[in-house]
């Protein structure tokens, strides 16, 4: 077919099929829309209703009602005040949310709330508890390992929990184990150095 012949009979940019199908996903998104706008007005509650639950978080029972949908990470800055884990990607990839559960360096932002039942949750407010500070804490200070600050409680805490597993590491070793936990402003060699030197200071 010749260039002359194409302009006189042009293709649809869209099929009819596809049309068809678009137009359906419109019509079942609005009657959606449109079903939740009622029963808000009617005062239903779309979905699961929030619980009461008790979560272990530093050695204390702390009560607090949940929605079931709700992640550990909103439950611990929103509702118990315990604002040292950050939500940054809240992908769980960059590690700014971590938390100890259950002598497990997790993401706070991927655990939901009422699945931290019956578990022991360590944030970084326990660092500095009952007038004592554990050895990382200073140490991030000495090796100048925290710029912008929003990683950082993310990686003491990984920091703390690796050390946790092996008290005695390498660098190499410590390099490996923070893995999990990024700093935008490349503090990387800072961090290493202070884990190090924490591991130093516990052994004695």
């Amino acid at each position: 077919m010749s260039d002359h012949q194409d302009l006189k009979n042009p293709r649809p940019a869209v099929s009819r099929r596809g049309f068809v199908q678009g137009a359906g996903a419109v019509t079942g998104a609005v009657a959606l829309m449109e079903e939740e706008a009622q029963a808000q007005a009617a005062g239903k509650v779309m979905g699961p209703a929030a619980m009461a639950i008790t979560l272990t978080v530093n050695g204390k029972p702390l009560k607090v009602t949940v929605e079931p949908r709700e992640t550990l990470l909103d439950t611990l800055r929103h509702k118990l005040e315990h604002t040292g884990a950050k939500r940054v990607c809240d992908r769980g990839t960059c590690g700014a949310c971590t938390v100890i559960v259950n002598n497990k360096v997790s993401y706070a932002c991927t655990m939901l709330a009422v699945d931290a039942v019956g578990k022991k949750i360590q944030t970084i407010e326990s660092l500095t508890a009952n007038g004592k500070t554990h050895p990382i804490v200073p140490a991030f200070h000495n090796n100048d390992a925290q710029q912008c600050g929003y990683c950082t409680p993310g990686f003491v805490m990984a920091a703390k929990g690796f050390l946790d597993r092996n008290p005695n590491p390498t660098y190499e070793q410590v390099k490996d184990g923070l893995g999990g936990n990024l700093c935008r402003c490349g503090t990387y060699v800072g961090v290493r150095q202070a884990v190090l030197e924490a591991a130093k200071k516990l052994k004695a």
